[in-house]
């Protein structure tokens, strides 16, 4: 499997705009993390910004995560991008 590279941003005032959406947030990212697709994901400590990292056959799929999240359906996230990553270390 490849590994991928999740970089985006959040909606501004995101602390107080995700509470409505962020049990299923955490739900399907444990999802994600129980299937091996996801290692890891967090924001920047002033919370402007999403960094993940994910195992997957491609990256559409890892797209189809991050775009089938409640936080990018309901505009916390605003933008992504995703890069396939060389993990050296």
């Amino acid at each position: 499997m490849a590994k991928f590279v999740m970089w985006g941003s959040y909606c501004e005032n995101a602390l107080e705009k995700r509470t409505p959406y962020r049990a299923d947030h955490l739900a399907g990212l444990q999802e994600q993390k129980e299937k091996g697709l996801l290692t890891s994901l967090g924001p920047t400590t002033d919370n402007s910004k999403v960094f993940g990292t994910y195992e997957a056959e491609s990256e559409a799929i890892v797209r189809q995560l991050v775009e089938n999240d409640p936080y990018w359906l309901n505009g916390i996230w605003t933008e992504y991008e995703v890069y396939e990553w060389n993990q050296v270390f």
